[in-house]
């Protein structure tokens, strides 16, 4: 089995998506007040990091964000993880809470939706928010759930028998968005 791979967004494209997302946030939510940006670990604590920077840049305020473990809340991992379901959000400052707020949820890319979905029981165990919003830097498609989107950096129809894959500066070096084709696979 061959692959085939495309850059779909270098770090040009990316920065320009972030930044457009930033201001979807600020235009939807009439600003900052009461917003608190999550990202789910890994890429999607960066995104949001990036997104608090571009918000402050923008607005001259801070918006408070954190990053959020799902793995205990994933349903394709064993039962043994559920137990052990405590420091799942960290908040930045630490005092932080979720309740009755605007919370804007960060990943890289949206697939099934069952992460989201993970993380969604994650929040509602660490309060309950006024509202939870999603962001991602790519949506390639084929759900699962019933889940979408509100800010989205760049919409990518694939195949099953595609892949797509997010490199950031943080953990990987530099930023950019691939479409890997994996050839010799049934679409």
């Amino acid at each position: 089995m061959s692959t085939e791979t495309h850059v779909i967004m270098d770090e040009t494209a990316i920065r320009r998506a972030l930044t457009r997302i930033a201001h979807e946030i600020l235009e939807k939510n009439k600003g900052i007040d009461g917003c608190v940006l999550v990202g789910i670990r890994t890429r999607g604590v960066y995104l949001a990091e990036r997104i608090a920077a571009k918000i402050e840049e923008i607005e001259g305020a801070k918006v408070p964000w954190g990053e959020l473990d799902v793995t205990p809340y994933r349903d394709d991992r064993l039962d043994e993880n559920k137990a052990n379901r405590k420091e799942l959000l960290t908040m930045t400052p630490e005092s932080l809470s979720i309740h009755d707020k605007k919370v804007i949820l960060f990943d890289d890319v949206l697939y099934t939706g069952r992460t989201i979905r993970a993380a969604m029981d994650a929040l509602m165990d660490c309060g309950r928010p006024q509202n939870i919003q999603l962001a991602v830097l790519a949506d390639r498609g084929h759900r699962e759930l019933p889940i979408r989107p509100d800010f989205i950096g760049k919409n990518v129809p694939t195949s099953k028998s595609e892949e797509i894959e997010v490199a950031l500066m943080e953990t990987d070096g530099q930023d950019e968005v691939k479409i890997i084709q994996n050839r010799g696979e049934q679409a």
